[in-house]
Formats: C-alpha cells, structure tokens, sequence
C-alpha cells in the first residue's frame, strides 16, 4: 500500500511540475519576441540564417514545443490518473485514463490560450487549443500502441 501511495504521488507531482513548466512558457518572458532575440542569433551563428528565414523556423519551432509540451502533459496525466484510479483488472492501459488525460490536457491547453489573450506580447489562439489538443490525443494513442504491442509481444514468448 505504500507503494502505491508513493507511485500516485511521484506521478502527480510530475503532472504538476510540468503545469508549471507550462505556466512560465506562458508568460510574457517567452513570448515570440523574447525567444528570437535567443534563437535567431544562434540560428545564425550556426546556419547563416537570415531574418526573413528565420521568421518561418521560428514559428514551426514553437509550434513544435506545444506538441511536444502538450503531449508531455497528456502522458504525464495519464500516468496520474492511472495511478489514482487503478483498473479491477490490473490493466496497463483504459479508455477511462485515456479520456480524462485528453480533457485534463484540453483544459490546460484552453486556459493558457485564454491567459495569453490578456498579455500584451502573446495571442491567445483558438488554433493553438487544436494543435495542444492534437497533441494530447496522439500522445493517448501512442500510449495504447505501446501498451498493446507490449502485450502481444509477451503473449507470443509465451510457452
């Protein structure tokens, strides 16, 4: 039992270090303005990127860190959640897990959009909420396939 309590608390803890990680990518620090004064100088220096190049990486570079950001909240949701409602059957994977991990990842993703859109130097996006919720559901399925080629590779090294 105590085990399982560490497990649900490692867990949640993970899922609230990274809503914070989120909160400060959320803010005003790290808005466009603010990393291309740090990426195109580097983008630069190695690549001999000029300005007008650089506009067009730039914005798939941050669209690319609220896939990876959002999927990252939405695996480290489903390990919460998996381990604050474990299933009967000591299953590895749930639909139910799945879903709430989904929601809880459209949530956040629509309250940062929705605290953007008060910042002066950020946008708050109705695409982004796609895009992060897009992310979340890949993330979700990924998690199945991983879950059931895993099963089936042991159940066929089984005598």
């Amino acid at each position: 039992m105590n085990r399982d309590r560490n497990n649900l608390l490692k867990a949640w803890i993970a899922a609230i270090l990274w809503l914070i990680v989120i909160a400060i990518e959320s803010s005003a620090l790290l808005s466009a303005h603010y990393t291309s004064r740090i990426l195109y100088p580097l983008l630069h220096f190695l690549f001999g990127l000029d300005w007008e190049r650089f506009h067009y990486w730039h914005f798939y570079i941050r669209k690319t860190g609220h896939v990876i950001g959002y999927a990252i909240l939405s695996i480290l949701f489903f390990r919460a959640w998996r381990a604050t409602l474990p299933a009967m059957d000591n299953s590895k994977w749930t639909l139910r897990w799945a879903t709430i991990a989904l929601l809880g990842t459209v949530l956040v993703a629509s309250l940062d959009e929705w605290h953007q859109s008060f910042l002066p130097s950020r946008t708050g996006r109705w695409q982004d909420v796609v895009l992060d919720a897009s992310a979340g559901l890949a993330a979700q399925i990924l998690i199945f396939l991983w879950w059931k080629s895993r099963g089936k590779h042991r159940s066929s090294t089984l005598p």
